[in-house]
């Protein structure tokens, strides 16, 4: 990840972290630590059963345990950086959104709520009042190094974005003309992606974040989430950022590998 990159990372609208609420914490855990190499320690109290997966001493996603009745989709949830969860969470409200969770406390490590935005794709909010969660990773295998939303079209949801975090929605000029694609910039640096797929969105997941992860070899680490027992769902390919995969892990969750081109 380039200097630049690292800079917006806590910018306000940036992605700042990423986690995934689970049934077996513990299977979870070694699922990631044998495709990552992330150890973990305990996060939050008050968010029940969690942990923080840390790589070279930076905390890069946290992983939590559901309730014995929980049904909730297995899915990782990008939050994006604020000064003011708040006042964002009104901004989400009043541009059509839905504020699920909260905002509430987390602890030393600040303020956070669950959203959607109007077509239904979930996220977080995160006001950081420490230096962790929000503090990025310095980049690497094994840490998110991208963020994209894959939605139906991006022209209305787009608008959505730049009105609550200030995005600047840009069309990509490398990209095919019939590939609906924006980047979300922010003072003037990429920091997320809108990818409309149209009716080729997923039934069983509809609009949703997808977080990628880099990795050293894109199509060995697609190998070895299948030896795991996760599954590979688009199978690797080269994107517009580097070789990547869409995959799974054991209980269903979906996130991305990505080799980043130098």
């Amino acid at each position: 990840m380039t200097e630049a990159a690292e800079a917006t990372r806590r910018t306000p609208g940036t992605p700042c972290w990423v986690s995934l609420m689970v049934h077996g914490l513990g299977s979870t855990e070694d699922f990631y630590a044998d495709l990552f190499g992330w150890e973990y320690v305990p996060g939050p109290e008050q968010l029940g059963p969690y942990v923080r997966a840390v790589l070279d001493g930076q905390e890069v996603a946290g992983i939590g345990e559901m309730p014995p009745d929980g049904h909730l989709p297995m899915a990782w949830t990008t939050y994006l950086a604020t000064d003011d969860a708040d006042a964002t969470a009104e901004s989400v409200r009043a541009c059509g959104g839905t504020v699920a969770v909260g905002p509430l406390d987390a602890g030393i490590a600040g303020r956070v709520a669950i959203c959607s935005d109007p077509l239904g794709a979930v996220f977080g909010l995160w006001q950081t009042q420490a230096r962790r969660p929000g503090a990025p990773p310095h980049g690497g295998p094994g840490t998110p190094v991208w963020h994209e939303l894959i939605t139906q079209d991006t022209s209305a949801v787009g608008k959505f974005y730049e009105h609550v975090f200030g995005h600047e929605a840009q069309t990509d000029d490398t990209a095919p003309d019939d590939f609906d694609h924006l980047t979300l910039n922010l003072a003037g640096r990429p920091v997320a992606a809108v990818h409309g797929v149209g009716r080729s969105l997923p039934h069983d997941r509809g609009p949703h974040w997808l977080a990628y992860f880099e990795v050293a070899d894109t199509d060995a680490a697609a190998r070895r989430v299948e030896e795991l027992g996760g599954r590979v769902v688009d199978p690797p390919r080269e994107g517009l950022r580097g070789r990547q995969a869409t995959v799974a892990d054991p209980e269903g969750a979906v996130f991305a590998l990505m080799c980043p081109r130098p």
